[in-house]
């Protein structure tokens, strides 16, 4: 999904768009860049949000 459909996602976060953007270009949050887009997985971004707050995300 794009950054748009990312944070409308993610919406119970609060997390601004631009925040979410500078993030995936530090690479703090996982992303895929695709020419100038960056598309997102977002169950790997809410697990890595998780993980950054402290709680601890394991796979099934």
């Amino acid at each position: 999904m794009n950054l748009a459909m990312l944070a409308r996602r993610l919406r119970r976060f609060g997390l601004p768009t631009a925040w979410l953007k500078a993030e995936a270009e530090a690479g703090r949050l996982p992303c895929l860049r695709a020419g100038q887009r960056m598309l997102f997985d977002s169950e790997a971004v809410e697990a890595a949000l998780l993980n950054r707050a402290g709680k601890v995300v394991r796979g099934d």
